[in-house]
């Protein structure tokens, strides 16, 4: 399993961005118009999600639509309506005597205290993320609901350093399954990197000494600033494959990616995260055995944590917080 950083490509699956560059917001959009099998799992303490229920694989609906993940805190929740209203005009969705129901998932950061807070993505721009949709994904960083993530606050906004969008896939040797992750990094904690442990973005001291070490401060091992906030926060990944999975057959994969998180933040799942996994398979076919389906899901965490890395490495500066680009290994301004 070799992995690949950047934007991958999945048979039925685009992706698209939009954003509010001035008021730092955005979302993001992966469309399945033929459908994908979905699930879900929820490990932080503070999620704001929609249709979340429709993916347990007792319940009725076999597949979504697509998924939206979006800025805005709940209030971004709205642009949902507008993913809805793109694919029902092209006539995609849940087939009902009525007409179809497009099945739009989503999910929530809170990215309210970068740029402008009274404006949020609405469903005008859950639309426009849907009509900019395309096979490759494109843009990382700073780029639709990554467009105001922020990491490492355990200071506040004033000690965090930009996080953003993040893509990373494999191949599996032998089925040739393609895995991949998108990730949307605007966690609490730090990020590492797995390969290292090293922090690679994460609360700066305030006297510009560099990196802090949240779980340091947290625990006492190192002596704080000032009072630690209770900041909203949010890591949220969606794990793609080609490979055939059941809904159940998801959602091992989606609780197993949550290790990737895991592995990348730290620290992760808090009562101050809203952590969210999303699994999805576009393709057809039989089911793989369990032992195929086992294979999927530890790629998912390894591409996971990949994205999450990729996610703070791809920012750029914004609303006054620096990028892990503008300083160096310690976390001092270059």
């Amino acid at each position: 399993m070799d992995l690949e950083l950047g934007p991958f490509e999945i048979a039925g699956l685009k992706i698209g961005h939009a954003e509010d560059a001035g008021a730092l917001t955005g979302c993001t959009a992966l469309v399945c118009e033929a459908g994908a099998r979905a699930a879900v799992d929820v490990r932080g303490g503070a999620p704001g999600t929609r249709e979340a229920s429709a993916l347990d694989p007792l319940n009725l609906v076999p597949a979504i639509h697509a998924l939206l993940l979006t800025g805005g805190s709940a209030f971004g929740l709205d642009a949902a309506g507008g993913v809805m209203a793109a694919l029902e005009e092209r006539g995609v969705g849940f087939p009902t005597p009525a007409g179809v129901v497009p099945i739009v998932p989503a999910a929530v950061i809170y990215d309210l205290r970068l740029g402008d807070a009274r404006r949020r993505p609405d469903a005008a721009m859950g639309r426009a993320a849907v009509e900019g949709a395309h096979p490759s994904g494109g843009r990382e960083g700073n780029a639709g609901a990554g467009t105001g993530a922020t990491v490492g606050k355990v200071f506040g906004i004033e000690g965090a350093v930009k996080g953003g969008i993040g893509m990373a896939s494999c191949r599996l040797h032998g089925s040739g399954a393609r895995v991949g992750a998108l990730a949307v990094v605007n966690a609490f904690g730090d990020v590492l990197d797995p390969a290292t442990a090293r922090i690679a973005a994460g609360a700066r001291r305030l006297d510009g000494s560099g990196y802090a070490d949240t779980v340091a401060v947290l625990t006492g091992l190192a002596p704080p600033r000032e009072p630690w906030p209770t900041a909203e926060n949010t890591t949220l990944v969606a794990v793609v494959t080609d490979a055939p999975l059941s809904k159940a057959g998801l959602g091992r994969v989606a609780r197993m990616a949550h290790d990737g998180i895991a592995r990348a933040v730290r620290p992760a799942h808090t009562m101050f995260d809203g952590d969210v996994v999303y699994a999805l398979s576009p393709a057809e076919g039989p089911a793989p055995d369990d032992a195929a389906s086992n294979l999927v899901a530890i790629a998912g965490a390894e591409v996971a944590a990949a994205a999450i890395l990729r996610g703070v490495r791809m920012a750029r500066a914004a609303g006054g917080v620096p990028a892990a680009a503008d300083l160096d290994g310690a976390g001092r301004a270059r």
